[in-house]
């Protein structure tokens, strides 16, 4: 009797590691279908009887990349056909009165601004539209003797090779210059003009070279077309005093 019952322990004993067994392959088995893997069948031993078990899982289907691609590509197109519609929304409401004033009032008021409006008047020829202000012959020969002055002071300047103060000096007071210098000579008798006319042409090249040499940043060209210039100043100036 006690060998019949240590047979049938030995028996269950046996038995045990095919459950276990069974039991691995099943989740092995269910690990595969998660994995795509075929669906395996698994038989576990019992003591009297084995039946089959099935194990199974659902998996959500996937997604591929284009599916993606397409639903962002129908996500960004509605909103930008949004976007669009709130835009033209804006663009047909009513636009906004804008109340235009006339053209402001002429100067005049004060001294040297009787002519300010002229460069900004088109019915004027483009020579009337100038920005220095028209003098009296006696005013105008003020006014070179100044720009003179401001040209001789240059010289400064010069020994300092300060160029682009010396050209701006120059330039700044040669058109206060040759503006005066016509009004003046437009003033004088018709055998005076002609060498007045010569005298200050013969003025105006050696400030153009004069302006050259600063531009070359040249100091004895410089130093040269400086006394030439002011030696051509000053017999203009003892012509028209």
């Amino acid at each position: 009797m006690a060998n019949a019952v240590a047979s049938m322990t030995g028996l269950n004993v046996i038995s045990q590691p095919s459950a276990l067994e069974g039991g691995l392959r099943c989740c092995s088995s269910s690990r595969n279908t998660l994995l795509g893997a075929p669906k395996i069948y698994n038989f576990i031993s019992n003591q009297k009887k084995s039946t089959p078990t099935k194990c199974s899982s659902t998996v959500a289907p996937e997604q591929s990349e284009g599916e993606i691609s397409n639903r962002r590509s129908m996500l960004g197109f509605l909103a930008a056909t949004v976007a669009v519609g709130a835009m033209a929304k804006t663009a047909d409401a009513a636009p906004t009165e804008i109340k235009v004033a006339g053209p402001p009032a002429p100067f005049g008021g004060l001294p040297g601004t009787e002519n300010a409006d002229q460069a900004r008047d088109l019915d004027l020829p483009l020579k009337d539209r100038f920005f220095i202000q028209p003098l009296t012959p006696g005013e105008a020969v003020s006014r070179i003797k100044e720009s003179a002055e401001e040209i001789v002071g240059v010289k400064n300047l010069i020994a300092k090779k300060a160029w682009p103060y010396v050209q701006n000096d120059l330039r700044n007071r040669a058109s206060y210059l040759r503006y005066d210098l016509n009004t003046v000579i437009s003033s004088k008798p018709k055998d005076e003009k002609k060498s007045l006319k010569a005298l200050t042409s013969k003025l105006f090249e050696t400030i153009d070279k004069l302006d050259y040499a600063a531009r070359s940043k040249s100091l004895p060209e410089a130093e040269k077309y400086y006394a030439e210039t002011v030696s051509a100043l000053n017999t203009v100036i003892n012509k028209i005093a």
